[in-house]
């Protein structure tokens, strides 16, 4: 007789499947730490609801979505509070995608953005570099990003490429744009966009389906990830049209504000959480009003302000908050589209960036949310650094492994070896020992066996330098796959259509 399969079962296939498919991405053995008890995180859940309904969120008066909400039953005001009720949320939850395959440039390879991988990502849109030359921060420009992202395309572990700093020489509409086509003109990799103009997203989408072949190609195979940031509980127009248009040209989005603890919302973790998911509630409903169905994902992350400088530090609360908000996400069975993972508030990267990346980094184990995109983001989220990239590359490479479990099962147990053995015996020459060896090993780039052991190779270079050499490497071979020609010649043109008809 043919055994029942029961869906936890198919769940467990289904995954190991999937994890064939898509080699070196995380499916993990082990289930996530709930860092909450279930009751405690249906409590949040429960609070957003209340609070959704009673309070409600702002939105832009004038704006499209403000229409759409009312003409769906919202209480609007003519101020644009909006109040959302529970039933019109779990409908809105009740169909949403939980997942999406983004895809590369070529169209020809994906990652799987979902609650059972993790994603990692450089990022996002800092304002200053460090000068490779002279080591001091500086303005950031399109050359770094330029730079960012061809580093990022040689790293085994960055599955895609986000805006890792800002063109300052041309923030504006224009410069926006143009950060997109810096990137895809620097890696074959899937890309996360944010912008502050609605136009921009939509001369965005135009490059992208050029790239694709087509507007149908692009949703059919979304080529990047568009991330809106709404204030806390406030859309203005320019991030709810964003969201309109992501939602229609098919492109997956993450809408996550960034609210400070003690500043633009409470101070206690919980009470931070609730605005934030309150926020991200009102984008999923508005998603999937414009389209059923839709990848429209709440992505906040928190963070708090520190009593004593007035800047944004507690790690503590960072922590607790980042691992709390993915668990509540998971309870509403959706991916979180968040992770502080690689960001570190050190003022360059040293000894304190070492010890906050590495720790954001384990924390991720733990916690699996599905994108990490902060990777090499130090002072506070304002500076790039190309060396804690390096890091965060290496340390995703170990978390990697180590979600692969190890296996249980007659060969890994060797009973029969250890009683052939016997307890006064060795397994040096034995061929189980030979091809187990390097089963458990993690592959380091900068750590254990990959450090140097002879006089020649100078093993006592530090960390920074092992990392510095090996980043100069990459910068000196390192060669991402040129866009097409004509596809290159295509991206530009809209470009200057978009400027001579914006009056550039």
């Amino acid at each position: 007789m043919r055994r029942r399969v029961g869906r936890k079962e198919r769940t467990r296939i289904n995954r190991e499947m999937l994890a064939e498919k898509l080699p070196s991405r995380h499916v993990g053995r082990t289930e996530p730490y709930d860092i909450l008890a279930a009751d405690a995180a249906q409590r949040i859940i429960d609070a957003s609801l209340e609070l959704l309904e009673s309070s409600g969120v702002v939105f832009e008066p004038g704006s499209e979505a403000l229409q759409i909400l009312a003409d769906n039953g919202c209480d609007a005001t003519p101020e644009g509070i909006v109040r959302i009720a529970p039933d019109l949320v779990h409908e809105a939850l009740a169909s949403i995608s939980r997942s999406v395959k983004l895809w590369d440039r070529n169209g020809s390879d994906f990652i799987q953005i979902d609650k059972d991988h993790t994603c990692f990502f450089p990022g996002m849109t800092c304002i200053k570099v460090y000068d490779l030359e002279t080591g001091e921060r500086r303005t950031s420009n399109r050359e770094d990003l330029e730079t960012i992202t061809r580093v990022a395309d040689a790293l085994p572990n960055m599955d895609g490429v986000c805006i890792a700093c800002k063109n300052i020489e041309r923030s504006d509409i224009f410069g926006e744009i143009d950060e997109f086509a810096a990137m895809a003109e620097n890696t074959t990799k899937p890309l996360e966009y944010l912008c502050e103009h609605s136009q921009s997203l939509d001369v965005v989408i135009e490059m992208a389906a050029a790239i694709r072949g087509g507007h149908d190609a692009l949703r059919d195979k979304p080529y990047f990830l568009h991330i809106v940031t709404p204030l806390p509980l406030n859309f203005a127009k320019t991030h709810s049209d964003q969201i309109i248009a992501a939602v229609r040209a098919g492109v997956p989005v993450t809408s996550g504000t960034l609210p400070i603890g003690g500043a633009s919302s409470p101070v206690t973790v919980a009470g931070c959480l609730t605005q934030s998911l309150v926020t991200d509630l009102a984008a999923m409903v508005l998603g999937q009003l414009v389209a059923k169905g839709s990848f429209c994902i709440g992505g906040s992350d928190v963070s708090f302000m520190e009593p004593a400088t007035g800047g944004i530090g507690s790690f503590v609360q960072a922590s607790l908050a980042d691992m709390a908000i993915i668990q509540v996400m998971r309870q509403l069975d959706l991916p979180s589209l968040t992770g502080i993972a690689g960001d570190s508030v050190a003022r360059r990267f040293n000894q304190d960036a070492v010890w906050g990346i590495s720790s954001t980094m384990m924390q991720t184990f733990y916690s699996r949310p599905a994108t990490c995109d902060y990777l090499g983001s130090l002072d506070e989220g304002i500076t790039y650094s190309l060396h804690a990239l390096l890091l965060c590359d290496d340390l995703a490479g170990l978390l990697r492994h180590m979600w692969k479990g190890f296996a249980v099962d007659e060969d890994s147990l060797a009973l029969d070896l250890a009683r052939e053995v016997g307890p006064l015996g060795n397994y040096l020459a034995e061929q189980h020992t030979a091809r187990h060896s390097r089963s458990q090993a993690w592959d380091s780039r900068y750590f254990g066996a990959k450090i140097p052991l002879s006089e020649d190779s100078q093993p006592d270079r530090d960390l920074f330098e092992r990392i510095d050499n090996d980043l100069r490497q990459i910068l000196k071979k390192h060669r991402p796959a040129p866009l097409a020609d004509d596809v290159l010649q295509e991206m530009r043109a809209i470009q200057e259509r978009f400027a001579a008809n914006f009056g550039d």
